[in-house]
């Protein structure tokens, strides 16, 4: 739950800290600017609202590694909703209004999660889940798109330390084995979710193991 939201703080924090030059970068996710990105951003918390006041009866059918799909090719963009989020993040003009809409949704999805039953069960996706799983899969979440946000933009803060060492142990149990510890946990949030290719040595370092990525996410 503390690791949801300062992840989710400081992806926030970094939002609120852009030039409106900057929403015009490109942002770490294939095809997107950042202005996207952050649009996609807000859709989130939306969800997170949702979700957390969907309780379902019955038995958990997922925890926080197995509530995420993984595809084996990158998504093409010619998701509906991939191509709405664009045309909506368009449709702001300004950039403070985005980063507005952000701040303002942004805070009650993390309010919400700060007053959640852990425990408490909920539905997404066609998924049942504790609140403690989906919000430990959204640390997920918030830390690669952190580093989408941050990955042309030099002089914007990383997100914190915690979050993508729990993200990296998150994303090793979905993947089945471990990254060398010779990768950070950045590189390997990276690397291993294919935001960029390995270099030889890291491509050695993983050995076999290199076959099995990148794991695409969704």
């Amino acid at each position: 739950m503390e690791s949801f939201s300062r992840s989710w703080g400081a992806l926030r924090e970094a939002v609120a800290g852009l030039s409106d030059r900057d929403f015009g970068q490109p942002s770490g996710c294939a095809g997107w600017l950042v202005r996207d990105l952050v649009c996609h951003l807000v859709i989130d918390a939306q969800d997170v609202l949702i979700t957390l006041v969907t309780p379902a009866d019955g038995q958990a059918t997922a925890d926080a590694a197995s509530y995420w799909e993984v595809a084996d090719r990158p998504p093409s963009g010619e998701d509906p909703l991939d191509a709405l989020t664009v045309r909506l993040a368009a449709a702001y003009g300004d950039p403070g209004l985005l980063r507005f809409h952000l701040d303002d949704v942004g805070s009650a999805a993390g309010r919400a999660a700060q007053l959640a039953d852990p425990a408490l069960r909920v539905r997404t996706q066609d998924k049942v889940l504790t609140v403690a799983d989906y919000l430990t899969a959204y640390v997920l979440e918030w830390t690669l798109h952190h580093l989408d946000l941050i990955a042309r933009l030099p002089g914007a803060p990383p997100p914190p330390p915690e979050g993508p060492a729990r993200s990296r142990a998150l994303l090793e149990q979905i993947a089945g084995f471990a990254f060398p510890a010779s990768f950070t946990d950045r590189d390997a949030l990276l690397v291993g979710t294919g935001r960029r290719a390995p270099t030889p040595a890291e491509r050695a370092e993983l050995g076999d193991l290199a076959s099995r990525l990148p794991l695409f996410l969704g």
